[in-house]
């Protein structure tokens, strides 16, 4: 089973912060005038972009004043964007460190510090009081997670009645099995995605109702080719050489229908 250890071992960077600015400053970036613009490159890290943000937050109806707990946000640019674009207060919990302190940085230099927090975390063991949020918002993040009944029973009591979940999520296809490498595993050993349909279940189970359920594989489906990844994209900066293999296996994962990617929003009972 993967842990918040070993799935920070696989993500974690040393100087990513550093990495980050000098991949801006080469792609002609103003380092000391950055907007969330300018880094969505390198700050959404997740299917469709800073695009799939803005769509899953407008599914959502978020407004300014949401209190929002981001789950596995790493280095924040869902984050910025609900703080910048729809006035959200927003706290990230990620597990790896490395996207803890960067995030922090990079929330910093465009002046979000007083929207946007970053906690170091685990998503199954959230230091969050019962009912305190609006909105658990996650991206992209429950891949490397095998036990998603304690996952979304957690996110439940985080929130309070009538509060809501907004999730992208890729999920297992009705072909199988994947096709590896993916983003975020070498192999099987680190992949637990299940179907929709065992999704849904587990996420109502939990005390949830389900207000949209939308498969959005084919709009944020991202590049079927390498070369058209620039050098300042994350997942350039992050995954190197082995970029191109992933996005190959990516794109047959996606024709095929072994991967298929939902954005939901749920509301707690």
């Amino acid at each position: 089973m993967s842990d918040a250890r070993t799935a920070s071992a696989y993500w974690g960077r040393d100087g990513l912060e550093r990495k980050i600015l000098e991949a801006l400053a080469a792609a002609g970036k103003n380092l000391e005038s950055l907007t969330i613009d300018d880094l969505a490159p390198v700050d959404q890290f997740h299917s469709g972009g800073k695009a799939a943000t803005v769509r899953l937050a407008r599914l959502a109806s978020l407004k300014p004043g949401t209190r929002v707990l981001d789950v596995g946000g790493g280095l924040g640019g869902p984050a910025r964007t609900l703080a910048a674009d729809f006035g959200c207060d927003v706290t990230v919990v990620d597990a790896t460190e490395s996207y803890v302190r960067a995030g922090a940085a990079l929330t910093a230099r465009v002046g979000l510090g007083h929207r946007v927090t970053h906690q170091l975390g685990d998503a199954l063991a959230l230091d969050v009081a019962p009912g305190a949020l609006d909105v658990v918002w996650t991206q992209n993040s429950g891949m490397n997670i095998a036990d998603k009944d304690r996952l979304y029973a957690g996110f439940a009591r985080a929130l309070r009645p009538g509060g809501r979940l907004a999730t992208q999520e890729p999920m297992a296809g009705p072909i199988q099995p994947a096709i590896f490498p993916l983003m975020w595993a070498r192999d099987a050993s680190m992949n637990f995605l299940r179907p929709p349909n065992d999704m849904r279940a587990v996420i109502e189970a939990v005390g949830f109702r389900v207000r949209a359920w939308e498969d959005v594989t084919a709009e944020l489906s991202g590049s079927s080719a390498g070369s058209a990844v620039p050098a300042h994209a994350i997942q350039r900066i992050v995954m190197g050489d082995a970029l191109e293999a992933i996005i190959e296996a990516g794109h047959r994962n996606r024709a095929e229908r072994r991967i298929v990617m939902i954005q939901a929003v749920c509301e707690r009972a």
